[in-house]
């Protein structure tokens, strides 16, 4: 697989996690790594926020840290992803 392809296949699980868990519902960033490398989901974790961010940015989630909307990139501990309007 190349990043290219890695990258595609991450930010496909984070927004099908988000809308199965439907609105006003949110993941855990961790949920997505263990979806998308079981076997060593905590390395992948920077990824997944990562990726996360990139998402937020373009308005397809929203990052919340207490409820309370964030930047995730200066977010620090446990964030939730969540469906714009769910917040």
């Amino acid at each position: 697989m190349t990043e290219q392809t890695d990258q595609e296949t991450l930010e496909a699980v984070i927004l099908r996690l988000v809308q199965q868990r439907g609105v006003g519902k949110s993941i855990c960033p961790s949920e997505v790594a263990r979806v998308w490398a079981p076997c060593e989901w905590r390395a992948a974790m920077p990824a997944v926020r990562t990726t996360a961010c990139a998402l937020a940015d373009a308005g397809l989630i929203v990052i919340t840290q207490k409820g309370r909307v964030v930047d995730g990139r200066t977010a620090r501990g446990p964030i939730r992803l969540t469906l714009p309007g769910s917040s």
